[in-house]
């Protein structure tokens, strides 16, 4: 669904069950479901489902339909850190739809980030490949082993800086390994080899609200500065 540039696709009367219709001329793309047939058991008791194969199903877009706002589109997100910074680099956020694989995406050809999650550590996720982008150019295609362990220590280091629990650790950790083990390379050996990308990812993003001084300003001024408590060291505040 994602390649085909939505993160919500049903069936026509899918959409008609939770109040939505499809937009006259709106075109169909399809997807693979599973076809089950039914089975009599071993026993000739009970009729089993049995996986017979997938078979193509026509499927709409969100973005085609009208009517009844679905559930998801009713959330709030809460007032994330950083959120301005997406906002300064015209990037959207809005809430999508979770199941148990993704909790978030990010779109460069719609700069938008979708989360499926209330949690900091899945909008810094995003948010650094947004940064990374920023940085190369392009980010590759699907999920790039060093492009997801980039983002993954970014974020992890973002929520260490806004207080996160241990537990996020955790999961950064299995996140790596899993990511790792694609390239053959234990955790900290990925790590070690994106460690310089993720500076620079974490630099961008810290340094946007760094105080910038005209070269003019001489010691003096800068001691001045700071007696008036308006120091010249970053201060970067991640909650309002």
């Amino acid at each position: 669904m994602f390649l085909s540039g939505t993160s919500d696709a049903r069936g026509f009367r899918q959409w008609k069950e939770v109040g939505r219709y499809v937009k006259r001329g709106s075109q169909s793309f399809s997807i693979l479901a599973p076809r089950f047939i039914k089975k009599q058991s071993e026993d000739e008791e009970e009729i089993e489902p049995v996986l017979a194969g997938f078979l193509a199903v026509p499927v709409f877009k969100v973005e085609d339909t009208e009517g009844a706002p679905l559930d998801y589109q009713n959330i709030e997100l809460p007032e994330l850190p950083l959120m301005d910074l997406a906002e300064e680099w015209n990037i959207s956020v809005k809430a999508i739809p979770g199941n148990y694989r993704c909790s978030g995406y990010f779109s460069p050809d719609r700069k938008e980030i979708g989360l499926a999650s209330k949690d900091e550590s899945v909008f810094f996720h995003e948010l650094a490949h947004v940064a990374h982008r920023k940085l190369i150019g392009e980010l590759k295609k699907g999920q790039n082993w060093r492009q997801e362990i980039v983002a993954e220590l970014a974020a992890a280091t973002l929520c260490k800086i806004v207080g996160k629990n241990s537990r996020h650790l955790g999961n950064s950790y299995r996140y790596v390994e899993r990511y790792a083990a694609r390239a053959n390379l234990a955790p900290w050996q990925a790590c070690m080899k994106v460690i310089s990308d993720t500076e620079k990812v974490l630099t961008l993003i810290l340094d946007w609200k760094r105080p910038t001084l005209s070269r003019s300003t001489t010691r003096e001024q800068s001691k001045e500065l700071a007696l008036e408590g308006r120091t010249t060291e970053p201060t970067i505040q991640l909650y309002n």
